[in-house]
């Protein structure tokens, strides 16, 4: 490929020579790019004959090279040549008359399938440019990597704060910077809490440390509260990954409670939404959310004048089959 600088090095003994092909390494302009090196047989076509099955290796490739000149979008097999050399992807030769160049047009040139760029556009890998994620994705697949990358970035909803980081790192963000209470829940079983409605917060951690959920309180008028919840995840696919049941017993008097066959409540059964700035919407505003009328609120403590909060019962489901 021209413009490509190579540099390979050997890391097996002969007695390893049936070993599988490493994956290597590419350097691209805009970050690492992995290739897939042929091991063994005759479809080696990538890597140099000379090398071993396993090697390393460290590649710069002009970014353009894995672009459509004609539609400068990344190319996927099939990838088209004509006979001077002009490349074009499978979407473009569909468009063009008899699938014949421009360029070429006097001359008469054609798109044929260009097998060897096949192998390099399949087996060039990039680095997800997101913190915390380990994974390469073939290059022409980046993009739609990113829209479930569950290390995109969120941003915090705080007044003023400008900080982004993957859902995990808000969490501790949230934490230490604005002392948002954080509390560990278990999927399918119910979790209880105490929440002021001064305080509009609460994040939620998954029992499989990969999800973060935030808990919003906000007022819905005449004294009563409004609590919702989603899923602090940035460019999330449209179907639902959760799904919640929260609710919230009306709490009487001993007495009273004797003379009751049935406990009155509130309840809500939803999905849970996905956000890339969770709680920066008031509860009230949510498509779905759980409406706490005032008699359901109970006092902080003993006393009068003491804050009110929403004592709150909480499940929250895997969608099956799903995802990260």
């Amino acid at each position: 490929m021209q413009g490509a600088a190579v540099e390979g090095r050997s890391r097996d003994s002969p007695d390893k020579a049936g070993e599988s092909a490493k994956k290597a390494r590419l350097d691209l302009p805009e970050g690492h790019v992995r290739q897939e090196a042929a091991g063994g047989g005759d479809g080696g076509a990538i890597v140099a004959a000379a090398y071993s099955p396993r090697v390393e290796l460290a590649v710069r490739i002009d970014k353009q090279v894995l672009h459509c000149p004609l539609c400068t979008v990344p190319f996927k097999p099939p990838v088209f040549q004509c006979k001077a050399g002009h490349l074009a992807c499978g979407s473009c030769v569909a468009q063009l008359p008899f699938g014949q160049c421009k360029p070429c047009v006097n001359g008469g040139g054609f798109f044929n399938p260009c097998p060897a760029l096949d192998a390099v556009v399949s087996s060039t890998r990039i680095g997800c440019p997101n913190a915390g994620c380990q994974r390469y994705v073939t290059y022409h697949e980046v993009a739609e990597h990113q829209k479930a990358c569950p290390h995109a970035p969120c941003h915090c909803m705080e007044p003023g704060c400008g900080y982004a980081g993957a859902p995990q790192a808000l969490a501790g963000h949230l934490y230490t910077i604005h002392s948002v209470p954080v509390r560990a829940v278990q999927y399918g079983k119910v979790s209880k809490f105490q929440l002021p409605v001064s305080a509009p917060r609460l994040v939620l951690l998954g029992d499989d440390n990969n999800h973060v959920f935030v808990l919003t309180v906000g007022a819905l008028g005449a004294g009563a509260a409004a609590v919702s919840v989603v899923c602090a995840r940035a460019r999330a696919a449209t179907r639902p990954r959760f799904t919640c049941k929260m609710w919230v017993n009306l709490e009487r008097p001993p007495a009273a409670a004797a003379n009751c066959s049935k406990q009155d409540m509130v309840l809500v059964d939803m999905h849970i939404r996905s956000s890339s700035s969770p709680g920066a919407v008031a509860a009230a505003d949510e498509p779905t959310f759980l409406p706490v009328p005032r008699m359901y609120l109970v006092p902080a403590a003993a006393g009068e004048g003491v804050p009110m909060e929403v004592p709150l019962h909480i499940r929250i489901d895997k969608v099956s089959p799903w995802s990260v």
